[in-house]
């Protein structure tokens, strides 16, 4: 399956209220418009990219962002256990900072697209996303 050409489906896997809260407002300062489906822990990701239980009517996403420090299941086990029909899923994790974003990307560069520190500012969210439309 190809890239999606847009980011209407969005899944934020966040723990932190404050860094969703300042997620989708970038995105919305960005002049993007998606549906941002949240969940809080690495399983409940999981569920919903597998639609599996409680998220067995949930769309694909277009992209997936990933905070790495989660609960129950962190970021890492996350990317180990999506499936193939997942895995061409845009990726693009969230760190804490620039360094844990270089860090970490060095450990799980083949399995994200990018990897960028937060809070992530309106305009780099939109060339990240046409670069990986592209």
């Amino acid at each position: 399956m190809e890239p999606p050409n847009h980011f209407d489906e969005i899944l934020l896997v966040e723990d932190n209220p404050g860094d969703v809260r300042l997620i989708k407002e970038m995105l919305k300062e960005g002049g993007l418009a998606p549906t941002v489906h949240v969940v809080t822990d690495g399983a409940d990701a999981l569920a919903f990219l597998h639609g599996s239980g409680d998220y067995s009517d949930t769309p694909r996403p277009d992209a997936i962002l990933l905070d790495l420090h989660l609960p129950r299941k962190d970021g890492e086990e996350v990317l180990a256990e999506m499936n193939d029909d997942v895995k061409d899923i845009p990726t693009i994790v969230l760190s804490g900072s620039q360094q844990g974003a270089d860090l970490k990307l060095n450990d799980i560069e083949d399995e994200v697209d990018a990897c960028v520190e937060k809070p992530l500012a309106p305009d780099t969210f939109k060339q990240l996303a046409r670069s990986l439309q592209q």
